[in-house]
């Protein structure tokens, strides 16, 4: 098959992916999207004949706009638009787990500072302060205190970017040092590991230690749930372990694997890629 690569960089994950896909003499056409212009009707010249196109986009914003123009095009893109969307924005995710009737952290949203203050008083401490976008970890908060509350509010409202003035709070699930992440295939589990770390963000990008994690029934059925709730593809599931149970809190559109590969016996791109291949025999022609 003749694959597109959509990429900004091409790092461990993406050369992985490469590998296995030329092992197997599949044609990979690689498109750096800071570098190439797209037209509303007709897709670049490189993407003309592909079969199938990988996102694999650093930024959400290109992830979200690319996958919408790939579909324009009438090409299969992996993930689709509708999936990169919502797992893109921590509200869409919670508003779709929420609906599925797939446990999550407990969430509210507010507007200004004032109201945020409420939500916050509301969850009491400690409570978490997320960006409604982005990734790795970064812009999260735990707020121990209201004087904490007060300051990190405060410096969100006057960074200007109408993002910043979503506050989205979640109750502070008091875990084992350690959450799992379950890389799936339209819902099906390909593998998994446990981050562990001394952090309360237990995150492989910010330095978690990994072990492999033998996926239960209950987390099968969990991370298919999420799957088909955001609109299935190739997906990261991240869950956290509780007394009641465990909770879904994020969903991955733009999956990284290199630590999960490392950490597992699964030979993860190949998985990755024998399920591209059945996508793209299912692709319209």
């Amino acid at each position: 098959m003749d694959v597109g690569l959509l990429y900004s960089r091409i790092r461990r994950d993406e050369k992985l992916l490469l590998g296995e896909l030329r092992d197997r003499d599949h044609t990979v056409q690689k498109v750096d999207v800071r570098r190439q212009q797209f037209d509303i009707e007709r897709p670049p010249a490189a993407l003309a004949d592909v079969d199938i196109v990988l996102d694999r986009c650093l930024a959400t914003s290109r992830s979200v706009y690319l996958t919408r123009l790939c579909e324009a095009y009438g090409l299969p893109v992996i993930n689709s638009a509708e999936t990169a969307m919502v797992c893109a924005d921590k509200l869409r995710t919670s508003v779709a787990l929420t609906a599925a009737g797939v446990p999550t952290p407990r969430t509210s949203v507010a507007f200004s500072v004032d109201s945020a203050l409420e939500a916050i008083e509301s969850f009491g401490y400690p409570c978490v302060l997320k960006p409604v976008m982005g990734s790795w970890g970064r812009l999260m908060a735990k707020i121990d205190s209201r004087d904490a509350a007060e300051a990190i509010l405060e410096h969100k409202a006057v960074l200007g970017h109408y993002e910043h003035k979503v506050f989205y709070l979640q109750e502070y699930i008091d875990k084992p040092d350690r959450d799992l992440r379950v890389v799936v295939t339209d819902g099906e589990p390909v593998a998994a590991m446990a981050r562990s770390g001394d952090h309360w963000i237990t995150n492989a990008a910010v330095g978690a230690e990994t072990t492999p994690y033998t996926v239960s029934e209950t987390i099968a059925e969990l991370a298919s749930a999420a799957s088909a709730a955001v609109g299935g593809g190739l997906l990261g599931v991240d869950l956290m372990e509780t007394p009641a149970g465990p909770v879904v809190h994020e969903v991955n559109h733009t999956v990284e694997f290199k630590a999960l590969d490392e950490t597992v016996d699964t030979d993860v791109p190949a998985a990755v890629v024998d399920w591209i291949e059945t996508r793209a025999l299912e692709a319209p022609a």
